[in-house]
């Protein structure tokens, strides 16, 4: 069944109607997230120090925006995409919404033989096959929805649908990645979006080369070629390039109308494949970068080019001081794809490992907050935050009050702890919770791990080998020492605390192949 043409009509007739009211009170509002960007991929210094691999990048924008605004370095998204991106739209925890994995291709059911929300190609491959003992779980392959019915989904209030219906005009520009294709999300009309410039069900491009029509090719189509860029077919004009145009372009009706505007400016880059963005990668070619390096670097330049020019419209156009901008990234940098070239399961140091892992490499991300006379420029925030804070962080910078959802929202409102350092306690309990395997090899770092991070203490389960690891983060950001021998109290603590939450969630759980029972919860290891 075709679940996106039974909303299609209305969310078109929305977008020409209910994205008109004018409340120029409230401020703009623009939410920069970049794909599978590291947090020390940037001449931003995310943690205490400068790192060798913050200087391996050219990102004067990014700069820019940290002199502007406050820094967060302790910010954390999900593992893979779909589930920060879902956790953002619904202010819940992934493992809440039981959205664990990336969504493609629909599916009747989260056991579907050919590898489920997977790729396409990777569908074939069997990807997700058994690793060990292990079955993939029971989860919400088909991402969100706003409608009740669709199978394998989380129901929910989009943010996108509140702010429309507070008097925003929403735009929506780049990768949507919330739900599989043919159902609802797929189409982020249906989400209270006014405008839409290149979104799909697509996790990533298919090409990023206007010369290769996005992937608009006979040679190159698949579901991920990226729809409604004609303008710049057969051009040299990068992916990244063209989507800022459009997004800026979309700006001017609510500009010229004095309506408040939220942009969601997400864009398909730094994900795979690593294409070159010509305007930038000789230079890294010539500092002596291999070619996958170099490729990547003009990628992350490419983007932080973008994000110059969204500050230069919003200064051009004297916006600067009544818009908040919020930077992010949807997971860590991917350490294990060769395309990126280098020494693998090294790029995201002193992180350990990257994308797809519940270590810090995996889901530690960069994250910036700019509010001109809100949030003190050049300041830093250390208290850790997690990415199903923005449902009611954004909604709270917009002024919509007592809005109701029909999910139960996890995050915390960051509007008291970016503007007055309070609010948030910084011992709250973070869960990460990734019951997948992630490629069709064994990645032992990243297949079937949850952590959860309290203060500066880390737990992470090894659900494949059934044990525990205990970290502290302040003295160990590279999670090189795992201390749970040393301390069995705090083990058991911190594994007392993921398992409630856990359980309180009805988390999806892998399932023991031999028994075909769920894997147990952590604590079970330390009952007596």
């Amino acid at each position: 069944m075709n679940y996106s043409k039974s909303l299609t009509g209305l969310a078109l007739l929305a977008a020409a109607t209910g994205c008109s009211k004018r409340q120029e009170a409230q401020p703009n509002i623009v939410f920069f997230l970049v794909d599978d960007m590291g947090w020390v991929d940037s001449e931003v210094a995310y943690g205490t120090e400068v790192y060798p691999n913050n200087q391996r990048f050219n990102t004067p924008n990014m700069r820019r925006l940290a002199e502007q605004g406050m820094v967060m370095g302790n910010a954390y998204a999900c593992a893979v995409s779909t589930p920060t991106r879902t956790s953002m739209m619904t202010g819940m925890n992934a493992a809440h919404t039981r959205i664990t994995n990336w969504t493609s291709i629909v599916r009747d059911t989260p056991s579907d033989a050919t590898g489920g929300a997977l790729s396409m190609e990777i569908n074939r491959t069997g990807a997700e096959a058994p690793s060990g003992e292990l079955l993939r779980p029971d989860w919400n392959i088909n991402g969100i929805s706003p409608v009740e019915g669709v199978p394998y989904t989380q129901v929910c209030t989009p943010m996108a649908q509140l702010l429309k219906d507070a008097g925003y005009y929403t735009v929506h520009a780049g990768k949507a990645h919330f739900a599989s294709a043919g159902t609802p999300a797929a189409n982020v009309y249906n989400l209270g979006f006014c405008v839409n410039v290149g979104g799909t069900m697509a996790g990533q491009p298919r090409s990023y080369q206007g010369r290769d029509n996005y992937g608009n090719t006979p040679e190159l189509w698949n579901h991920c070629a990226v729809q409604n860029m004609t303008e710049y077919y057969g051009t040299e004009t990068h992916l990244t390039e063209a989507l800022t145009r459009e997004a800026l372009k979309t700006l001017d009706y609510p500009v010229s109308h004095g309506q408040p505007f939220y942009l969601y400016l997400a864009h398909y880059a730094t994900h795979t494949p690593i294409q070159p963005d010509e305007r930038f990668v000789q230079k890294y070619r010539d500092a002596g970068m291999d070619e996958g390096q170099a490729r990547y670097a003009s990628m992350v330049e490419g983007v932080d080019k973008s994000l110059g020019d969204v500050l230069d419209y919003l200064e051009a156009h004297g916006l600067s001081e009544n818009t908040i901008i919020i930077f992010m990234t949807d997971n860590g940098g991917n350490a294990e794809n060769k395309q990126k070239g280098g020494i693998p399961h090294t790029h995201n140091k002193p992180l350990r490992e990257g994308k797809g892992s519940c270590y810090e490499g995996g889901i530690r991300v960069p994250m910036m907050f700019c509010w001109p006379g809100r949030v003190a420029a050049g300041s830093r925030c250390e208290v850790p935050v997690i990415c199903e804070d923005l449902f009611p962080t954004i909604l709270s910078m917009a002024g919509v009050r007592d809005y109701e959802t029909v999910q139960d929202v996890d995050g915390q409102d960051l509007v008291p702890l970016i503007t007055r350092g309070e609010g948030v306690s910084a011992e709250r309990e973070l869960v990460f919770h990734y019951p997948h395997k992630w490629k069709p090899y064994d990645l032992v770092d990243i297949d079937y791990l949850s952590a959860m991070v309290k203060g500066d203490w880390k737990i992470v389960y090894r659900m494949l080998t059934d044990e525990v690891e205990l970290y502290n983060l302040r003295e160990d950001i590279g999670e090189e020492n795992n201390v749970a021998a040393q301390y069995p109290e705090k083990a058991a603590e911190m594994a007392r605390g993921l398992s409630d939450k856990l359980r309180g969630w009805n988390a999806a759980m892998p399932v023991v192949a031999a028994t075909g029972e769920a894997v147990p919860m952590p604590d079970h290891l330390f009952e007596k």
